[in-house]
């Protein structure tokens, strides 16, 4: 009997237990760690092994996932796979991070003999649980190729983009035209609500049209419910990736007008309430902002 490549995910949130229930359900052994007891249950119900700490999951993988929520957390677990000692073992970074705090990592680990690769992810958690993802791989080659068969058990599709950090500059790329692309579809139906359009029909029609897109369909089901709490990404978790690429463009003096104008709808759904509710409830803050206008109006 062959014995399957083990695997073990650091942090097994939204992205990460997405990730380790595909990579089960490919016949990979995952061994998964959370600071949350709640979600380490959830992965041995899943068919995945909780492991106790870091360092544990350190010992018994030698091919580890991180996806993690802030540079902190990403130092903090970079430190202690590097006191764990396993040299050769190969790191996979998912999250979306500065590159600087990821270059830090990677000497951190690399002094022990750990390779890091910068992975970050496209997609959104709903399309994470049915394998709709594509990972934006850089660093070694040789590394990424060692990967390959992992990210295929998880992603749609997988792209070795060259040097580390070119995966993360393609990514706050996806993420610009995912902030974009998320307004315009909320903007579009709110015109389509007040001109008297049903919203579950714009959806269907819109989204078999030239002007769809994966946002309009993955979000404009929820923006026609106005229904957002099951997120896939939210707003709070969202607001650190706006950071990101507006610190990344304002580096290279780089103008972002249709980007820096979705920053004040995303501020607003903040302020509305929608911290931890989806992305898609940018559609409930335009709503707010015509009734307010049509308030205004007739005053």
């Amino acid at each position: 009997m062959v014995i399957p490549e083990r695997v073990g995910v650091i942090g097994l949130g939204i992205m990460g237990s997405a990730m380790s229930a595909n990579l089960i359900g490919a016949g990979f052994s995952v061994r998964g760690y959370d600071v949350l007891a709640r979600r380490r249950n959830e992965l041995s119900r899943a068919g995945g092994q909780a492991a106790r700490s870091v360092r544990d999951l350190a010992q018994r993988a030698p091919i580890v996932i991180t996806s993690l929520p802030s540079s902190a957390a990403l130092l903090e677990v970079a430190a202690e796979l590097a006191r764990a000692r396993h040299p050769g073992q190969i790191v996979i970074e998912t999250s979306t991070l500065p590159i600087a705090i990821k270059e830090q990592a990677r000497k951190l680990l690399a002094v022990t003999g750990i390779t890091l690769l910068d992975c970050p992810l496209s997609g959104t958690g709903a399309q994470a649980r049915v394998k709709d993802i594509a990972v934006y791989a850089s660093g070694q080659r040789s590394a990424y190729r060692r990967c390959r068969p992992i990210f295929e058990g998880f992603a749609r599709t997988h792209f070795f983009l060259g040097p580390f950090g070119a995966g993360s500059k393609m990514k706050f790329l996806a993420n610009l035209l995912v902030a974009i692309h998320n307004v315009s579809a909320a903007e579009a139906l709110v015109l389509g609500m007040k001109a008297g359009l049903d919203p579950a029909t714009m959806v269907k029609v819109l989204s078999d049209g030239a002007g769809s897109s994966r946002m309009l369909q993955i979000r404009g089901p929820m923006m026609a419910r106005n229904d957002y709490r099951d997120a896939t990404m939210k707003v709070g978790v969202w607001q650190k990736d706006m950071r990101i690429i507006t610190e990344f463009a304002r580096e290279l003096d780089c103008p972002t007008p249709l980007f820096a104008a979705t920053t004040a709808v995303y501020n607003a759904a903040m302020a509305l309430g929608f911290e931890d509710a989806d992305t898609a409830s940018v559609c409930a803050v335009l709503e707010n902002w015509a009734a307010i206008r049509r308030r205004s109006s007739r005053s």
